[in-house]
């Protein structure tokens, strides 16, 4: 009399792999367990977050055998490699880039979110020139008590009669 639903077979990481091998991407295992996927001159490398879900960790363009990954400098969109050199990314690149992922989603059975079907995204940004701002590791002024700003003592200035504050109790309101 009751239904029951058949639990939904989750599969294996190498089974997603072959699916991406099916869905026409040339694979390349890694040594460390992660796998490398390219396709059309723009790879990722894709990893088991655990419980059999694959995760892409890295995804960009190829600039030789390396990696190129996308940093937006607000006004343009570069493509940073992993030994530190910068190349302004071109239109057919950022397209095709955001068509790789979406294909590896798909291949994968990932979530695909609407702000990522939109465009590229990037996780690393420099939008302007603070320093440190991307590393975390950016000064706080704050925690130093060195960096406080104490106003000038000047004869008529409304902070000489704050600092007593019994001058404005005796009830000649400083003047």
């Amino acid at each position: 009399m009751f239904f029951r639903r058949g639990r939904p077979k989750i599969p294996t990481f190498s089974e997603r792999i072959d699916l991406l091998r099916q869905a026409g991407f040339a694979t390349e295992n890694l040594p460390d367990g992660r796998v490398k996927i390219s396709k059309h001159g723009v790879a990722a490398i894709v990893g088991d977050e655990g419980k059999n879900q694959p995760a892409i960790e890295k995804a960009g363009v190829l600039v030789g055998s390396q990696i190129a990954t996308l940093l937006s400098a607000g006004y343009q969109m570069f493509l940073e490699t992993p030994d530190g050199k910068r190349i302004p990314a071109t239109a057919e690149e950022l397209k095709a880039l955001h068509e790789f992922e979406e294909d590896v989603k798909e291949a994968l059975g990932l979530e695909s979110l609407y702000n990522t079907s939109l465009g590229t995204t990037t996780p690393k940004h420099m939008y302007d020139r603070v320093y440190k701002r991307d590393t975390g590791q950016q000064p706080k002024p704050w925690l130093t008590k060195n960096n406080r700003f104490v106003p000038p003592d000047t004869k008529e200035s409304a902070h000489a009669y704050a600092q007593v504050p019994g001058d404005l109790e005796k009830g000649d309101g400083g003047v």
